[in-house]
């Protein structure tokens, strides 16, 4: 259940009750793609640094250790310890990302080769809601294709057609599982995805169409793959006014610390993305004032925290120097504290943005906030 809380222009301050736990939104979702986030980062240091839920994937999962084993070991969140909520991608973004795929897709699903050994794979709506149940995840995602953003138009017209085919798929599987007695999580929540790339009316009649099916939210997919950041916002500016107004809204895979100021500022809820912790493994770290990389020369006899204002494990305890040298010597610990310190930055700054929505005073942090990104 969704709950309005308040509105700033467009942007909304929500609450979301789910079997797992209450989310506040705007919320930023960890991505630890098959159970753990990349950089040694343990659900406990999650819960340190403020994650509220944390997002994992239905087709990794699906080929390694596979979701019938996680199903016996009791469901994803007993398998990785977790207790909040865990949304699980459908699969649908990495089956179409993966190379040569183009002309398998067929009305019944997609034929793909694994990425690990290269077996054949079938997936459809309804394998994709089966492994999901298996995972027993407190949201799951429906199966879509994720199209180019500037493929033609008669190809994305009848991609978004498909998409909506096999969404009403995904909704009448996942009530079929839901009613089984031998299902993980029969109070398993569905959303469905928005696509059209950057065509403003298919976006739009699409929105329309899927509206009507009353799931527990809505997500707005094919974004953030290719386009521009102004594209991306015009087709936000279009779209979200179309989807239920009284569930909450999903950015998929988007995006900077600046992507998500702009989504929250059009009325989006939900956000995932795996920059910060890929950039963490990189040296390159999120601060107030802009992105620092940890790497260059500038840094090696630095004694200042990473980003002053923090109170992350990073920034409590170590220099902008040490880290430095653990990230030049090929230590783990390194890697494992920019990552943190990352994900403390997206979480602190979706905190951030909630507190500014309850005092009313977001557009002058958002303002501020850009401001300071752009001193880096």
């Amino acid at each position: 259940m969704y709950e309005l809380l308040g509105t700033q222009g467009r942007a909304r301050r929500g609450r979301f009750v789910t079997p797992h736990g209450t989310v506040e939104t705007p919320v930023f979702m960890n991505v630890g793609t098959v159970g753990a986030i990349k950089g040694a980062v343990s659900t406990d240091d999650l819960k340190e640094i403020g994650c509220q839920i944390e997002l994992s994937n239905t087709y990794h999962l699906h080929v390694r250790t596979g979701d019938p084993l996680i199903k016996r070991m009791g469901g994803l969140h007993r398998f990785m310890h977790w207790d909040r909520p865990i949304l699980t991608d459908s699969g649908g973004f990495q089956v179409f990302s993966l190379s040569q795929l183009r002309g398998k897709i067929r009305e019944e699903g997609v034929t793909f080769a694994s990425h690990i050994d290269g077996h054949k794979i079938f997936m459809g709506p309804e394998e994709s809601m089966q492994i999901q149940s298996n995972l027993g995840s407190t949201i799951a995602m429906a199966f879509d294709e994720c199209p180019p953003s500037k493929a033609d138009r008669s190809y994305i017209e009848s991609s978004v057609a498909r998409t909506t085919r096999w969404l009403e798929r995904s909704i009448a599987e996942m009530d079929r599982l839901n009613q089984k007695e031998d299902t993980l999580n029969r109070e398993q929540m569905l959303f469905g995805i928005n696509q059209g790339g950057i065509l403003e009316d298919v976006r739009v009649d699409h929105a329309r169409r899927i509206r009507d099916l009353d799931m527990a939210g809505y997500a707005i997919g094919g974004l953030a793959v290719g386009e521009t950041h102004e594209e991306m916002y015009r087709i936000l500016d279009v779209t979200v006014p179309e989807l239920p107004q009284n569930k909450p809204i999903y950015l998929m895979g988007v995006g900077t610390p600046e992507n998500i100021l702009e989504a929250v500022d059009r009325g989006v809820d939900f956000f995932d993305c795996v920059l910060p912790a890929r950039n963490g493994r990189h040296g390159q770290v999120f601060t107030r004032h802009g992105k620092l990389k940890l790497k260059n020369a500038q840094y090696a006899e630095d004694d200042r925290p990473i980003d002053e204002t923090c109170n992350c494990p990073a920034c409590r305890s170590y220099s902008r120097a040490y880290i430095r040298h653990l990230l030049m010597a090929g230590e783990m610990l390194g890697l494992r504290l920019c990552v943190l310190h990352n994900l403390n930055f997206y979480n602190r700054m979706m905190a951030e943005i909630r507190d500014a929505m309850d005092h009313g005073t977001f557009a002058e942090y958002k303002r501020q906030t850009l401001e300071g990104f752009k001193e880096g």
